[in-house]
């Protein structure tokens, strides 16, 4: 059986991320993404923002082609739109979480995936916000 799980953009650009000092992280995401017993799944919000940060943020940035390539294939994964509903929803995690907006984003759209958890390093460790455990796949590194 496998595990529905959410990406936030960090675990992603880590996969991407050809700079040396990235290199432990960068085999944390890439075996996260390759794991077959996780049912992956990102948002509309995560693809924007992994396209920005590979081309723009990185110190070895990808090409537009390859992360335009890159933006394609995880767009396989069925991404969750951002609506009105979920900005809404959004909003109110962000007031009760007391998260960033951006963060209260990622948080709504993995419950609305209906993944039990979310794979980030941006949020606390084992805290569970709208139903969705919050894990850092990189604790440690």
């Amino acid at each position: 059986m496998t595990e529905r799980v959410f990406l936030d953009t960090n675990v992603v650009v880590y996969a991407f991320d050809a700079a040396e000092q990235s290199a432990p992280k960068r085999e944390t995401a890439r075996a996260v993404l390759g794991n077959v017993g996780y049912d992956l799944c990102v948002s509309a919000q995560v693809l924007g923002e992994f396209f920005v940060t590979v081309t723009r943020k990185l110190p070895r940035p990808l090409s537009l082609r390859d992360a335009a390539s890159a933006v394609a294939e995880l767009s396989a994964l069925g991404p969750v739109p951002t609506d009105a509903d979920l900005v809404a929803a959004a909003v109110e995690t962000s007031q009760q979480a007391q998260l960033s907006y951006w963060d209260s984003l990622i948080v709504v759209a993995a419950s609305r995936a209906r993944c039990p958890v979310l794979l980030t390093e941006d949020l606390s460790d084992g805290s569970v916000i709208r139903g969705v455990r919050i894990e850092n796949p990189f604790r440690g590194r």
